[in-house]
C-alpha cells in the first residue's frame, strides 16, 4: 500500500516555489507511477552550434545555391539535412 500523498501548498510566486521544492521530496507530494508523457509541439527547437569541415568549392555551390533562394546558407544546410533524414 502507498503512503498517502501531502497536498502541495499555494505560492506566492515562481521563487518561493523554487525554495519550497529544493528543500522538498516531490515523491511525497505526487504519484510519478500515474505520469503521463505529453508531447509540446509549439515548443521551439533548441540549438547547438557545431563545426563542419568543408571543401571550399562544395560550400561556395552551397552558398550560390542558397543565394539563388534567397535564404541563408546555413539555413538551407539545415532544410537539406531534415529532409534528407525524413527520405530515408
Amino acid at each position: 500500500m502507498s503512503k498517502p500523498l501531502k497536498t502541495i501548498p499555494k505560492f506566492a510566486n515562481e521563487t518561493e516555489e523554487r525554495a519550497f521544492w529544493v528543500q522538498h521530496d516531490s515523491t511525497d507530494y505526487l504519484d510519478w507511477t500515474k505520469a503521463q508523457q505529453i508531447v509540446l509541439p509549439n515548443l521551439k527547437p533548441t540549438t547547438k552550434t557545431i563545426s563542419l569541415r568543408l571543401p571550399q568549392h562544395l560550400l561556395d555551390s552551397i552558398k550560390a545555391a542558397a543565394n539563388s533562394r534567397d535564404v541563408p546558407y546555413q539555413s538551407l544546410i539545415k532544410v537539406w539535412l531534415q529532409e534528407k533524414l525524413h527520405s530515408q
